[in-house]
């Protein structure tokens, strides 16, 4: 592999551009140069002390860099070895203007995915559960929870609810939910989106091939018939750094504002 051609491996002094902290300032350094392709995956940083000398800064904003950086993915530590910029995978722009399955979405790009069931079964349903499906004390739910792949690289965890009544037999469906949902004639037609930024905990950053604490996207799905009925509330986790939210906006009629 040629030597990456970067600031950070020359002989010269670099001054950070200033604003906020130190620790950032570096680690939007870093970034840039890993998104800009002059660090490529696999490459080596220099020590803690080389950077630190050439920064001009403590061995302790580097050391804080560098651990913001492993967590959100960008940057791998290997005992013994270093620190190398991690593989980083393709991204993934998702519309928020149409109501799609995933597998229908990776379909559209020409992506191979993959689903590894975590839990397709009918249980006693939460209190949120019961009252965003409309359920009964006496209606069961029936859940269906997978890790979303393509390739290699795990891109999304989904957990999905929906009255037993609409799905009596969650082992009955296969690679696609709403296709099965079509054959059924409850295929929803409209549906709410709420997404917000959450740190992923142990069990969900172990599935998503990622460290604790890593920034994702969290999105939670309310999904309805033509009639207006419910029929699916589904949480979903996204490895933030493979998922692209895009939504279009259009001018409103200047005369309202």
């Amino acid at each position: 592999m040629a030597e990456p051609q970067h600031l950070l491996f020359g002989d010269q002094a670099i001054h950070l551009p200033g604003g906020g902290p130190l620790y950032l300032q570096l680690k939007r350094f870093i970034e840039d140069a890993v998104s800009g392709g002059q660090i490529r995956a696999g490459d080596a940083l220099p020590s803690e002390r080389d950077i630190a000398a050439k920064m001009d800064v403590s061995r302790v904003t580097v050391r804080k860099a560098v651990q913001h950086l492993v967590r959100e993915g960008v940057l791998v530590q290997r005992h013994g070895s270093g620190t190398y910029v991690a593989p980083q995978p393709n991204r993934v722009e998702q519309s928020l203007s149409q109501l799609t399955s995933f597998t229908e979405d990776m379909a559209r790009r020409g992506m191979t995915v993959r689903s590894m069931w975590l839990d397709r079964g009918l249980y006693t349903p939460s209190p949120e559960e019961t009252v965003t499906l409309g359920l009964s004390s006496t209606d069961s739910v029936a859940r269906v929870a997978r890790l979303r792949i393509s390739g290699d690289t795990p891109l999304a965890i989904e957990r999905a609810s929906l009255s037993s009544r609409i799905l009596p037999d969650p082992e009955a469906v296969g690679a696609s939910l709403y296709a099965h949902l079509d054959r059924s004639g409850n295929r929803p037609v409209r549906a709410i989106q709420r997404i917000r930024a959450v740190s992923l905990g142990e069990t969900d950053a172990e599935l998503l091939e990622v460290a604790p604490g890593v920034a994702s996207l969290h999105i939670e799905r309310t999904s309805y018939l033509a009639s207006g009925r419910v029929v699916e509330f589904t949480r979903s986790i996204y490895r933030g750094d493979t998922y692209d939210f895009v939504a279009e906006l259009r001018l409103g009629d200047p005369r309202g504002r």
